[in-house]
């Protein structure tokens, strides 16, 4: 073979393993689909269903909506044939359906339902949770996916309705010295089946339900700008465990912080809670408070995805992010990824419209949303709601219905009896099937198990 000829076979093989380089990043990237004559499969569980589309959710928690339906019924566990590849980070998929037909709901060796479980970060917790879920009402399980606002009557509505926590504000310790914040903390676990979560937004600087009072502070908390700005991430790293030690003393549990949300103009709405940092200094920041929460059984809440960005104050009413996907991908969701990578157990989302993912829905009752936070990140813990009592979503009907419906596990939520009842109509219409609501409250359940909450003494 002369000189030429090796040339060329040299440069066609360079070209060949190229071209499948370029192949493998596009298709990692979701940027390019199999061959459309490729058929798959994906066995799921129906969400939604019409004469015309079916919405399921598989075992990894992504839901998919596709333009076609035989018969099937929300409830029912299907196996979908199509062409070509899913698109991961949305839900409305543009697939060709093949068929579409019953598949079997099959059990690990525990008896719990395959569609329950995934790789995540409670697994080791689940065969203890789904032994409990099965000594529980319909209503239970239904309570236990609401994290209620704290009312003045909590031990006796506590009593009757088992929710799966309360959050709580800082009128609900004013005047309250240490020991009177213990017991009611005490009084409320006393009364529920299961250990409640007993959250609160202790983010230091502009929020802070708790070092507020003096009584149990010796000052407020700092912001993290100001944590950062004088002493670094070493900073952030102690304050984070002062404020564990501080809220685990009172009989807390959960911290609705850390603001992840990358925010630079003071003028933005989330800058003065906001580190006030660059996307590469706050998801350093994210990984420290995770980090340095835990072993010291208080749970951190990432806060809010997928980003607040300059937008405006949802607590007043809807509020929509124009910004583009590929800015979010870049700028916001980071802090995020980093947070989750270091262990982060709960994810709260925002009541934005973001545009880019979804135009119709607000963040927290988008499934698109949901999608991007299960997928794109491998976030395999709890998912909960902003306040629906907000004003970006006070006024949208069902408004509980669709948050289950989308994704989230927990729902925070004010007029509990709403709540429920609304859930409770949508199972007897159909638009909800009972067994998505026993996955989500196994799923909260589990949490409850991995954080230690003491089960044994509960009633």
């Amino acid at each position: 073979m002369n000189k030429k000829n090796i040339l060329m076979a040299l440069l066609v093989i360079f070209i060949t393993i190229l071209s499948s380089g370029v192949l493998l990043i596009l298709k990692a990237n979701n940027v390019l689909k199999e061959d459309e004559s490729h058929n798959n499969n994906l066995v799921a569980t129906v969400i939604m269903a019409s004469d015309d589309s079916v919405t399921v959710r598989d075992s990894d928690n992504i839901i998919y909506t596709f333009g076609m339906n035989e018969g099937a019924e929300v409830g029912d566990v299907i196996k979908i044939e199509y062409k070509g590849d899913l698109n991961k980070n949305f839900d409305l998929q543009d697939n060709e359906v093949i068929s579409l037909v019953s598949a079997d709901l099959s059990e690990d060796e525990n008896g719990i339902p395959i569609s329950f479980l995934d790789n995540g970060i409670f697994k080791d917790y689940y065969k203890q949770a789904y032994k409990k879920l099965q000594e529980m009402s319909l209503d239970e399980k239904i309570s236990q996916i609401l994290l209620v606002r704290y009312p003045d009557d909590g031990v006796s509505v506590l009593k009757n309705k088992q929710f799966g926590g309360y959050v709580f504000f800082a009128k609900d310790f004013q005047n309250k010295n240490k020991s009177e914040v213990k017991n009611m903390m005490d009084s409320l676990q006393s009364v529920a089946k299961i250990p409640i979560l007993t959250a609160v937004d202790e983010e230091g600087g502009k929020v802070v339900r708790i070092s507020s009072n003096p009584l149990l502070a010796s000052s407020p908390f700092k912001s993290s700008r100001e944590l950062y700005s004088s002493g670094g991430l070493e900073a952030i790293k102690e304050d984070t465990i002062n404020k564990s030690n501080l809220l685990y003393d009172l009989g807390l549990n959960v911290n609705l912080a850390p603001v992840v949300d990358v925010s630079l103009d003071p003028d933005d709405y989330m800058y003065s809670r906001s580190l006030g940092e660059n996307t590469e200094i706050t998801s350093e920041y994210a990984r420290t408070v995770i980090e340095a929460s835990k072993g010291h059984g208080v749970s951190y809440t990432l806060k809010h995805f997928p980003g607040y960005g300059n937008n405006k104050d949802t607590h007043s009413g809807s509020v929509t992010d124009n910004r583009s996907y590929e800015e979010l991908l870049k700028n916001d969701i980071p802090p995020f990824k980093s947070g989750i990578n270091e262990g982060a157990e709960a994810v709260l989302i925002s009541h934005n419209i973001v545009t880019s993912i979804d135009k119709e829905n607000p963040a927290s009752l988008s499934s698109s949303v949901h999608n991007l936070l299960r997928n794109e990140l491998d976030f395999t813990g709890i998912i909960i709601t902003d306040d629906l009592a907000m004003g970006a979503t006070s006024n949208i009907p069902d408004a509980t219905v669709k948050a289950v419906l989308a994704g989230n596990d927990l729902i925070i939520t004010t007029d509990y009896d709403a709540s429920i009842n609304s859930i409770k109509s949508a199972i007897n219409n159909k638009t909800i099937d009972e067994n998505l609501i026993d996955k989500l409250a196994f799923r909260v359940i589990a949490w409850k198990y991995y954080k230690g909450l003491s089960f044994e003494n509960q009633k």
